[in-house]
């Protein structure tokens, strides 16, 4: 079983700095509206972002099991916020929204590829959040 770790450190007011296990660092803030720092990660960034990269990962491995021909990938992603009447709030839905080009394949074999990547993906899976899929395909 793999294992992951991060460390965070408070830098005053809403900022903090992190530390990954594969090397990178950074500043993060609460977003600007919740008097966090404007130009540096966010939680909610991060969260998107994680689904949106594994996601995109696990294309790029079905791809490649499938045999395809990739042109180019490119996903962009959309988390939306449920705000509560006790002011809590949960990431209702994270829509993916990727744009793949393949030469030579029949379109379901594509789709069926997309779908195995959200299967595969253990950021999407591992969320309460409902995780959505609306590609653009296209066959060259």
């Amino acid at each position: 079983m793999a294992i992951y770790k991060n460390k965070v450190e408070w830098r005053g007011e809403h900022l903090g700095y992190t530390w990954m296990q594969n090397g990178v660092e950074m500043e993060f803030s609460a977003p600007p509206d919740l008097f966090g720092k404007a130009g540096v990660l966010t939680p909610e960034d991060a969260f998107v972002a994680a689904a949106n990269t594994c996601y995109f990962m696990m294309v790029v491995w079905a791809a490649e099991r499938f045999k395809m021909d990739m042109v180019s990938l490119s996903i962009d992603a959309e988390g939306e916020v449920e705000e509560h009447l006790d002011r809590t709030s949960w990431f209702k839905t994270v829509t993916l929204y990727p744009k793949i080009v393949i030469k030579g394949k029949p379109k379901e074999m594509v789709q069926r590829a997309l779908d195995m990547a959200l299967k595969y993906s253990t950021i999407c899976q591992s969320f309460k959040s409902e995780v959505i899929i609306k590609p653009d395909i296209v066959i060259q």
